[in-house]
């Protein structure tokens, strides 16, 4: 097998590095374990890293190209994005106390929850993009294509389900669940902040 070892270790680094890093999809794990505990936390950290690695596969083998060559399909990307945003913002801001009451319900929804806000956050795909124009090279094997994408998805799904898991059962989930309002009115304005900025983003391209 013919593997660009540098280029999967550099790709590995950054994505490592861009997953710690506090965001929203952060905070919509922490939501997701405080109110259906630690199943439904790991869900919507699974849910987070399919969508991420779907994002990356999709970078490696075509996104450059979708966006020079089909702008309007991003265009339409984004505007999904901002929508859900903001939908899941006035979710979180309205609702405090009754999603959990329908178990499998709410794993379901905190797997789609992951998902979504992975997979229609283009700023991850801005991001997939600038690293991976670094990394990849022309007659670049298949092989390790397929690594780095891989790689990511594993890095990203690894983080937000150790992060799920680890933060069960501790005193500062019950301090979190003790104040799940203000975390999740925290949290709407963390998702409505990263909305505006993406649409004034839009708007003034």
């Amino acid at each position: 097998m013919d593997l660009a070892w540098e280029a999967i270790l550099a790709a590995s680094t950054v994505f490592f590095l861009g997953a710690i890093s506090p965001g929203p999809s952060l905070l919509m794990v922490i939501r997701n374990t405080i109110v259906g505990g630690r199943r439904r936390g790991v869900l919507c950290a699974v849910g987070h890293g399919i969508g991420f690695g779907l994002y990356a596969g999709v970078a490696i083998f075509g996104l450059i190209v979708l966006l020079e060559e089909a702008p309007g399909v991003f265009l339409g990307l984004q505007w999904i994005g901002i929508v859900l945003l903001i939908y899941y913002g006035w979710l979180m801001w309205a609702h405090s106390s009754d999603e959990s009451h329908d178990e499998l319900e709410g794993e379901a929804r905190g797997f789609l929850e992951g998902f979504s806000i992975a997979f229609f956050n283009p700023k991850i795909a801005l991001f997939l993009v600038a690293v991976l124009a670094q990394v990849l090279e022309s007659g670049m094997s298949l092989e390790t294509k397929l690594v780095i994408g891989f790689i990511g998805m594993t890095i990203d799904m690894a983080w937000y389900v150790l992060v799920a898991v680890f933060l069960t059962g501790t005193p500062l989930l019950d301090w979190l669940r003790a104040n799940g309002s203000i975390v999740n009115r925290l949290t709407a304005a963390v998702l409505w902040g990263f909305a505006a900025t993406v649409m004034f983003g839009v708007i003034a391209s």
